[in-house]
């Protein structure tokens, strides 16, 4: 924390107009002053932009824009200097080395991330979010981001926390202080509907951050059936490109073929599956398990019948799973005379045609209706998003369910208080209230040198 970290913040650094290089620390000024023209640039006010040129042995390296800000209005609360300077290898790596021979540290990933949360910038949820929104695809993962930038998740969580912390507090003064009359009296009935408010606001929390992880990492869509049905021609007219080989020769998809596309907003992650049968041939079987593995490991799964053949053993068999599963059955080429007998399932049926493009919107809308996110509105939405966070809150529940049941079988009320300090403390490491630095580091390795 003492070194003064420097690194190249642009990212896909090559040919372009211009590259920033960021440096945050005690010494970022007194170093910029070795390598900048101007010998008063620390006199310069906070927050502005000085004009000049990066020097080494009197010789101008480069023209430069340096953006000075200093401590503690700053992302990381001290010191920081920006460096603009014009793109391409040479000129930026030649300034990065000069910093570096004058003092500086070049700085892990996420470093500077890293500095703004431990010297008290933004909590925990609120760095994992930056990284989200470096991250982001589409316009509701960003503002999903910026949700928790911005502090909506945390007051979720902090009001949560308050709670525990008053009615921990409430339960210590009648223990210690029994004489003072003026506190409320916790006791078994009325501490009972304070721990259901929590209960039920902990279930709507991790209830909601299905979507919000789903929002984040996208829905994972398996696409099964037997050989030959259609299931590539299914795929590429999901994503309106010829992505995989489609032939009338049975099994010629022998391994998965992943592919994204974006459809309201949400990001489907396609997987074309190998044709699922009996076998002998090792290297079809190896498809066929692969397959199997990537329909039970699948938020979705699509089931691709043939509406111009009978069903067969098999497909009655995948019918069986999929009622089980989160699922959508399409029944391709229905443009041909159907052989198929009626189905009897609670799972959402599309009949279409993948080869001339009949019902894949329709097929589109139904994957997002099928996790009820049709109408979702990520602008005020505040949910946890990833699992360390999810499971924490898991936890949480867990401690205030044991708190509940002990309050039922008539625990004595100060027993109680081991539970609800687990769970105060677990919605602490939420936000970073309470944290272990092997965490920290492997949270802020995720990040990019210049974040």
């Amino acid at each position: 924390m003492e070194d003064t970290i420097v690194a190249i913040s642009t990212n896909n650094l090559g040919i372009g107009a211009i590259n920033i290089i960021r440096m945050s620390g005690a010494n970022s000024l007194d170093i910029l002053t070795e390598v900048f023209s101007n010998k008063k640039i620390k006199q310069a006010k906070s927050h502005t932009i000085n004009y000049g040129y990066i020097v080494e042995n009197n010789q101008k390296i480069d023209e430069v824009l340096v953006t000075i800000m200093k401590a503690p209005k700053t992302y990381t609360k001290e010191d920081i200097v920006e460096i603009n300077c014009h793109g391409g290898y040479a000129v930026t790596n030649k300034i990065l080395e000069l910093l570096v021979c004058h003092g500086a540290r070049l700085a892990n990933p996420g470093e500077f991330t890293k500095r703004a949360f431990l010297n008290g910038r933004i909590n925990l949820l609120e760095a994992e979010s930056i990284e989200d929104l470096l991250t982001s695809q589409t316009e509701n993962q960003s503002s999903l981001a910026m949700n928790h930038l911005t502090g909506k998740t945390t007051k979720l969580i902090t009001n949560l926390r308050e709670k525990l912390v008053g009615l921990l507090a409430n339960i210590e003064v009648n223990i210690d202080y029994p004489e003072y009359q003026d506190e409320l009296q916790i006791t078994k009935e009325n501490i009972t509907p304070i721990l259901t408010e929590i209960e039920q606001e902990l279930n709507h929390i991790i209830a909601e951050a299905q979507n919000g992880t789903l929002i984040k990492n996208g829905i994972k869509i398996a696409i099964i059936g037997k050989p030959n049905v259609g299931k590539s021609s299914l795929l590429n007219a999901l994503l309106e490109q010829e992505k995989a080989i489609v032939t009338d020769i049975s099994g010629t998809t022998r391994d998965t073929i992943e592919a994204t596309l974006v459809h309201q907003g949400i990001i489907l992650n396609l997987i074309d599956t190998a044709g699922i049968r009996k076998t002998e041939d090792i290297v079809e079987k190896i498809g066929v398990e692969k397959s199997k593995k990537t329909m039970k490991e699948a938020d979705i799964t699509i089931l691709v019948l043939n509406n111009n053949d009978q069903i067969t053993i098999e497909e009655q068999e995948l019918l069986k799973i999929i009622e089980q599963k989160n699922s959508i059955i399409f029944i391709n080429k229905n443009d041909l005379p159907s052989k198929l007998e009626p189905i009897i399932t609670k799972v959402p049926i599309i009949y279409g045609s993948a080869l001339n493009k009949i019902s894949i919107e329709k097929l589109k809308d139904q994957i997002i209706a099928n996790f009820g996110l049709e109408n979702i509105n990520t602008k005020n939405m505040a949910c946890l998003t990833n699992t360390r966070q999810i499971t924490l809150a898991k936890e949480a529940l867990k401690n205030i369910k044991n708190v509940i049941k002990d309050n039922n079988q008539d625990v004595p009320i100060d027993m109680l208080t081991i539970e609800l300090k687990s769970a105060w403390e677990n919605l602490g490491k939420i936000i970073g209230e309470y944290y272990e630095d092997e965490l920290i580091d492997n949270i802020f390795q995720r990040f990019c040198l210049g974040k």
